[in-house]
């Protein structure tokens, strides 16, 4: 392995390395565990969190513990995946993420808290050099997110392999049927687990890749060469280059937030980021006194904005294109039990439209099935409904409507390693076309890619991903001869 960072270089004999590319270093990102063998155990009887009379739901339950029960004694890593994955459905359109879900949170749609049927088990020899680069320190976007909100998974399915997270997060609980956790809680736990697994040596914070191509040919060994710069304490900026046998992608899906472009969306007052808003109330730009503030959007994202500007008092307009009873609004698939202030912002978006009559959230005006057509330097934003234009005087506007993955420091932006070439790469309509067992790119060797860039935007389920890709490589190390037993491997990852 080459390596040069900042004026140092230095060459490691006999040896490569793997790097994984996050936009956060365990944000919404999580690592690979390489060294780790995981095998299964006997399952103990768990305690249930809801309960279903679905005969239907109760006879696939039966089929997913047959299923485990058929696996004991098994050691997953470098195993046949698509064999152990075969008959599993799930919420994830990866095999390999349902089938490690299944193992470590058994039953877990069905309202019930098994314990895993996995055992870890670190083993030396099967360790794999790698590095992860992020923007941030361990934890991610989650440092930066709003305190009062809480996660849509539950605190335990957010939890990585070999620690628990009530463990480490003092056993905080909110309620038996309603276990969700805060971003402080979940920044907390990524921090604390890199600290504990003894990872620290293989994350390098404050990273940003500007570049990852082919090297030049006197490298034949490795395959990838990753240029970028770190930035450090100073505020300079340190560049590196490296060459990596391996690559995984995992930045995320939040890179760039969509637009609405139309006119004036450049303003000052126009934002995309929800912490702008936090920053606005704590400035006190916006208050209870202000113009309203427009929200744009009918994500979870948008009733965050909504949830926020409420508890403030500060007067809000709702725009969104749908109508409110869409059966694609994300409202609709969230338990109430669960999710208790999402339904709160759907019922005031069902409630409030300038065509209804009642008035229980005076401060909060709804206008489904409207666009907005322009905003204007004096404050004001123009909206669309199928029979009218109205125009309204703003304090702020707040465009929420989603972001899209940037891979600009690939090749034609990543394109070509989409399901379709000719458009750009969509977490949602054009996620990375990938093996569905290893989760290489199907067009480029060497290149791996987990997370939201192939559609698991959940930390449940992108776990598979690290288990697909750390098993892919245990094998093709074991069948190159090079897994040593000092742990010095080659075929790392970046």
């Amino acid at each position: 392995m080459l390596m040069r960072w900042g004026d140092r270089t230095g060459l490691i004999p006999g040896a490569s390395i793997t790097a994984v590319v996050c936009a956060d270093a365990l944000g919404r990102q999580n690592e690979l565990i390489p060294g780790a063998s995981i095998t299964l155990q006997q399952s103990t009887p768990g305690r249930r969190i809801s309960t279903s009379s679905d005969g239907k739901q109760h006879k696939w339950m039966e089929m997913q513990t047959d299923h485990i029960s058929l696996l004991q004694s098994y050691v997953l890593v470098g195993a046949y995946l698509e064999y152990l994955s075969e008959g599993l459905e799930g919420r994830s359109s990866n095999p390999v993420a349902v089938l490690f879900d299944t193992l470590l949170h058994p039953n877990a749609d069905f309202g019930y808290e098994y314990p895993s049927v996995l055992q870890w088990r670190l083993e030396k020899q099967q360790h794999i050099p790698h590095l992860v680069l992020g923007k941030r320190t361990p934890g991610g976007a989650w440092h930066a997110m709003e305190g009062s909100m809480l996660t849509i998974s539950l605190g335990i399915w957010m939890e990585l392999p070999g620690f628990n997270y009530r463990d480490l997060t003092q056993g905080k609980r909110r309620n038996v049927n309603n276990d969700r956790a805060t971003p402080e809680e979940i920044s907390s736990y990524y921090k604390n687990y890199i600290k504990l697994m003894g990872l620290q040596k293989n994350f390098v914070n404050n990273t940003y890749v500007t570049s990852i191509l082919k090297p030049h040919r006197e490298f034949a060994q490795a395959v990838w060469e990753v240029r970028g710069y770190q930035r450090v304490q100073d505020g300079s900026h340190v560049p590196f280059c490296f060459c990596a046998e391996n690559v995984v992608l995992a930045t995320g899906a939040s890179d760039s937030p969509a637009r609405l472009d139309v006119e004036g969306e450049d303003l000052p007052f126009v934002t995309h980021c929800i912490t702008d808003l936090g920053a606005a109330i704590s400035k006190r730009s916006l208050s209870q006194s202000s113009d309203p503030l427009l929200i744009v959007g009918a994500g979870l994202s948008a009733a965050d904005a909504v949830l926020c500007a409420y508890k403030n008092n500060i007067s809000v307009l709702h725009v969104f294109r749908k109508r409110v009873d869409d059966p694609s609004l994300i409202f609709k698939q969230l338990p109430k039990m669960l999710y208790p202030e999402y339904h709160k912002v759907y019922h005031m978006m069902c409630t409030q439209s300038p065509a209804a009559t009642s008035i229980l959230y005076p401060d909060y005006s709804s206008f489904p099935e409207h666009c907005v057509v322009s905003f204007q330097p004096d404050m004001k934003c123009v909206l669309q409904s199928a029979s009218s234009f109205q125009v309204f005087k703003i304090s702020m506007a707040l465009v929420l409507i989603g972001t899209h993955p940037n891979l600009f420091f690939m090749k034609d932006q990543g394109k070509y390693l989409g399901l379709d070439p000719n458009k750009a790469i969509s977490c949602k309509h054009n996620p990375l076309d990938i093996h569905p067992y290893t989760f290489e790119c199907t067009k480029e060797a060497n290149l791996f890619s987990m997370g939201p860039l192939i559609g698991d935007n959940f930390v449940r389920f992108l776990k598979g991903g690290a288990l697909g890709i750390t098993s892919c490589l245990v094998k093709r190390l074991k069948k190159k001869g090079k897994l040593t037993a000092d742990g010095r491997g080659g075929g790392g990852i970046a």
